[in-house]
């Protein structure tokens, strides 16, 4: 992991065109700007990890002989 300081208003650039701006710094808290390609997703961490599990949930609920079915019509 790269760890890097910054102070407000000072960014980051990744990969030609994704820019983190530190916006605010409030006690342990910062508010961080993001600009990138509409094309590039970007999650909370915690807000990922529930789309990874409602998709493994949804996942282990296809019935395979089922969905095989389907596709020999």
């Amino acid at each position: 992991m790269l760890a890097l300081s910054r102070k407000k208003d000072e960014a980051i650039i990744i990969n030609d065109d994704i820019e983190i701006t530190i916006i605010e710094i409030k006690g342990d808290q910062v508010k961080l700007g993001i600009s990138a390609p509409k094309s590039v997703p970007i999650y909370r961490k915690e807000v990922y990890a529930q789309i990874l599990d409602s998709n493994k949930e949804a996942a282990s609920s296809v019935d395979v002989k089922s969905l095989n079915q389907l596709f020999k019509k």
